[in-house]
């Protein structure tokens, strides 16, 4: 186990000795990834410095990583240090660092890093999602991911050994495996930061495939640009050192393999008895409670959230919005009221294409594109803004709790999207 930071400990004692009985109520956040970091400023804002409730987070480390932005420090880009014990200061929630290792749902309780046991109350769970490293053989061995900064900047020294830094003098080939919006914006990083590398983007669908022709058309001719080669409708069933392994026997030669196809969650919902979906996130009721254990809220990726369209997917435009909506349901029910049910549509797909261009497509709330769209520099900024506004909202969010409680609410979308 790491050492914990002198700020931390005091905080450790307090949550362990928290819960039980003791006529306070507990609520335990778990992770602080965009969803988990919404519902603990918002429940330390609203009632952390009451004496009968305590609000603590639960996080393996005590710096925000900014997921939006890992495939710039993937290039070696350096990116701001965002503490949060820093931004927890004056809410009344406390922080506490550790990797979780185990919930009893039944007991209410969490083990964290094997030797320490908080008690709750009330559980917010998001401890979000990662790469799939089984998705296929030698993943696991041969393949880097962007699950965290440390992987990612695993893949940075790679990338500055094989390419000269960034001067154009390397050589090499990188496989980027899946063409969502990940795959995307890391190929056209990599290949804009590293010209000497020759990028190849892999995937079963084409790049931009829920965007209008307008949109997609455009984003496909900037990777063209930036000398990403793309090959759609291919699976990869292997990794190898040296190379990947398609589906019908080819082998793609790459001295560096960067996996975004699918994500898997944490098997600890699971395993704690709470109700999951075939793929591990935990089933939630309109409140966003869990079915099985309703003193359980689920937020962000580690939720199988059901609107009208469908089931939620994890981004950040969608994830912020269920951890204030929990947090916001956990106030009402102190006050013993009734939880509002969640209701959320989306309205835009913006994907950085390097540091100058992007694409911004527009969208109705259950996903599908408008005609409107943005490309260029003008997306670029838009991009951009996207993807520093987490952080500062957080900040304004611990002042004015309620200005975080603004999001599109996805109109007849999700009007009947209430789980039965």
């Amino acid at each position: 186990m790491s050492a914990q930071p002198k700020s931390t400990r005091h905080e450790d004692a307090y949550a362990e000795g928290a819960g039980g009985g003791t006529g306070t109520h507990h609520v335990l956040v778990l992770g602080a990834g965009y969803a988990g970091m919404s519902a603990a400023v918002q429940l330390g804002a609203r009632v952390g410095r009451r004496r009968n409730v305590r609000v603590t987070l639960v996080n393996a480390q005590d710096t925000f990583t900014e997921r939006l932005r890992l495939h710039m420090t993937a290039t070696g880009q350096q990116l701001a240090e965002l503490s949060i014990p820093e931004l927890l200061e004056g809410t009344g929630a406390r922080f506490v660092r550790g990797w979780v290792t185990a919930v009893d749902a039944d007991a209410r309780t969490v083990r964290i890093d094997d030797d320490r046991v908080l008690h709750y109350d009330t559980l917010v769970y998001g401890l979000g999602s990662v790469a799939d490293l089984g998705a296929a053989a030698g993943v696991e061995e041969h393949a880097y991911t962007l699950n965290g900064p440390e992987d990612a900047a695993a893949l940075a020294d790679r990338l500055a050994r094989l390419g000269g830094s960034g001067s154009g003098s390397g050589s090499g080939t990188v496989v980027v495996v899946g063409s969502g919006l990940t795959g995307i914006e890391s190929a056209a990083e990599i290949a804009e930061r590293h010209p000497g590398l020759d990028v190849v983007l892999l995937g079963r669908a084409e790049p931009g495939a829920t965007m209008t022709p307008k949109a997609a058309a455009y984003l496909r001719a900037a990777l063209g640009r930036l000398g990403v080669t793309v090959r759609s409708g291919v699976e990869v069933v292997e990794v190898l050192p040296g190379a990947v392994r398609l589906a019908g026997g080819e082998r793609l030669p790459a001295d560096a393999v960067l996996w975004t196809s699918g994500t898997r969650v944490s098997p600890l919902a699971a395993a704690a008895g709470l109700a999951v979906d075939e793929r591990g996130r935990v089933l939630t009721d309109a409140a966003l409670r869990s079915v099985s254990h309703p003193e359980v809220y689920a937020v962000g990726d580690a939720a199988a959230i059901r609107q009208g369209y469908g089931v939620m997917h994890g981004t950040c435009q969608g994830g912020m919005p269920t951890g204030v909506h929990a947090a916001v349901s956990i106030v009402r029910t102190l006050k013993g009221k009734a939880p509002r049910p969640f209701r959320f549509g989306y309205y835009h797909t913006p994907v950085s294409l390097g540091r100058g261009d992007a694409v911004v497509q527009f969208t109705r709330p259950d996903d599908s594109p408008r005609r409107l769209h943005l490309t260029g520099r003008t997306a670029a900024r838009y991009k951009e803004a996207v993807s520093a506004a987490p952080w500062p909202t957080y900040g304004r969010m611990k002042k004015m709790p309620a200005s975080g409680a603004v999001w599109p609410r996805g109109g007849r979308f999700t009007r009947n999207g209430a789980p039965r």
